[in-house]
């Protein structure tokens, strides 16, 4: 027996899929192709109101099948997949990729930011005139 090392992403697809005619719980689908990082995470999405299957909200044991449009708000940004592959297990993001098809808007681009404004360890609190002056440097304070 040689040990190559190389493991084929369809085989493990495959070996995570459930058995025929089974289905996949969308909370268990949406954490094993890696959009949220806990199944519980899942869970809570769901119960929430942020998972919507062919834009219907569903529960946590709604079933996934293929061709359904799964529609899911995390962390300031709504995801759209189509759903290609169902599987079961965890796996890795490049296998977990070809499970979906991402129909997501981009991500937003990150605003420049001043930064939040240093100061020297052992100075203390800020000021009145300190914390105005880091206001108005940021944009936040009211015009004078």
């Amino acid at each position: 027996m040689a040990a190559t090392g190389a493991v084929d992403p369809v085989a493990v697809a495959k070996a995570a899929a459930p058995a025929s005619g089974e289905t996949v719980r969308v909370d268990s689908w949406i954490w094993s192709v890696r959009l949220v990082k806990t199944r519980s995470m899942g869970a809570t999405a769901c119960r929430g109101g942020h998972v919507r299957v062919n834009g219907e909200r569903v529960k946590p044991a709604y079933a996934v099948r293929v061709g359904d449009e799964v529609r899911l708000r995390h962390a300031d940004r709504e995801r759209i997949v189509i759903v290609k592959r169902v599987i079961r297990k965890r796996v890795g993001p490049p296998v977990a990729a070809e499970c979906y098809v991402d129909n997501s808007p981009p991500p937003p681009p990150r605003e420049a930011v001043a930064p939040a404004g240093i100061r020297d360890r052992g100075t203390g609190r800020p000021t009145k005139r300190d914390r105005r002056e880091l206001e108005r440097l940021r944009g936040l304070g009211s015009p004078e």
